[in-house]
Protein backbone atom coordinates (compact mmCIF):
# COMPACT_ATOMS: atom_id res chain seq x y z
CA UNK A 1 0.00 0.00 0.00
CA UNK A 2 2.64 2.65 0.72
CA UNK A 3 4.82 1.61 -2.21
CA UNK A 4 1.28 2.56 -4.37
CA UNK A 5 1.48 5.71 -2.42
CA UNK A 6 5.07 6.53 -3.32
CA UNK A 7 4.38 5.66 -6.94
CA UNK A 8 1.39 7.55 -7.39
CA UNK A 9 3.00 10.87 -5.84
CA UNK A 10 6.23 10.06 -8.30
CA UNK A 11 3.92 10.01 -11.02
CA UNK A 12 2.74 13.53 -10.19
CA UNK A 13 5.79 14.98 -8.98
CA UNK A 14 5.01 18.39 -10.50
CA UNK A 15 1.97 18.77 -8.55
CA UNK A 16 3.48 17.30 -5.21
CA UNK A 17 5.99 20.32 -5.50
CA UNK A 18 3.29 22.84 -6.31
CA UNK A 19 1.16 21.86 -3.28
CA UNK A 20 4.57 21.86 -0.93
CA UNK A 21 5.17 25.54 -1.99
CA UNK A 22 1.35 26.71 -1.66
CA UNK A 23 1.82 24.96 2.26
CA UNK A 24 5.58 26.57 2.23
CA UNK A 25 3.35 30.20 1.72
CA UNK A 26 0.61 29.70 3.70
CA UNK A 27 3.20 29.14 6.75
CA UNK A 28 4.94 32.14 5.86
CA UNK A 29 1.74 34.10 5.75
CA UNK A 30 0.17 32.63 8.60
CA UNK A 31 4.00 33.89 10.52
CA UNK A 32 3.32 37.13 9.23
CA UNK A 33 -0.07 37.35 9.97
CA UNK A 34 -1.21 35.46 13.22
CA UNK A 35 1.54 34.53 15.26
CA UNK A 36 1.82 37.09 17.94
CA UNK A 37 5.54 38.89 18.29
CA UNK A 38 3.91 40.93 20.97
CA UNK A 39 6.14 39.08 24.26
CA UNK A 40 9.14 38.79 21.72
CA UNK A 41 12.23 38.42 24.42
CA UNK A 42 14.98 40.04 21.82
CA UNK A 43 14.88 42.62 18.99
CA UNK A 44 15.45 40.45 16.25
CA UNK A 45 12.38 37.91 17.37
CA UNK A 46 10.06 41.15 16.10
CA UNK A 47 11.20 40.37 12.81
CA UNK A 48 9.11 38.61 10.48
CA UNK A 49 10.51 35.33 9.22
CA UNK A 50 13.24 35.36 11.72
CA UNK A 51 12.79 31.78 13.36
CA UNK A 52 12.34 30.28 10.02
CA UNK A 53 15.49 31.30 8.79
CA UNK A 54 17.42 31.08 12.05
CA UNK A 55 16.40 27.58 12.29
CA UNK A 56 17.15 27.12 7.79
CA UNK A 57 20.74 28.78 8.97
CA UNK A 58 21.06 26.56 12.23
CA UNK A 59 20.34 23.34 10.04
CA UNK A 60 22.78 23.79 7.22
CA UNK A 61 25.40 24.88 10.01
CA UNK A 62 24.95 21.39 11.47
CA UNK A 63 25.27 19.46 8.00
CA UNK A 64 28.29 21.75 6.78
CA UNK A 65 30.06 20.71 10.33
CA UNK A 66 29.11 17.42 10.67
CA UNK A 67 30.64 16.66 6.92
CA UNK A 68 33.59 18.37 8.35
CA UNK A 69 34.16 16.42 11.42
CA UNK A 70 33.28 12.92 9.35
CA UNK A 71 36.15 13.91 7.10
CA UNK A 72 38.04 15.16 9.77
CA UNK A 73 38.78 11.86 11.81
CA UNK A 74 35.56 9.53 11.45
CA UNK A 75 35.90 8.44 7.63
CA UNK A 76 39.31 6.57 7.33
CA UNK A 77 40.65 5.04 4.12
CA UNK A 78 39.63 1.50 3.27
CA UNK A 79 42.64 -0.09 3.72
CA UNK A 80 42.92 0.95 7.59
CA UNK A 81 43.00 -2.11 9.07
CA UNK A 82 45.39 -3.60 6.37
CA UNK A 83 48.57 -1.76 7.15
Amino acid sequence: MLVRFIDFLRDRLKGVIRLCYVGLALLVAWDIALVDKHHAHTAPEHWPLFWALFGFVACVLIIIISKWFGHLGIMTREDYYDK
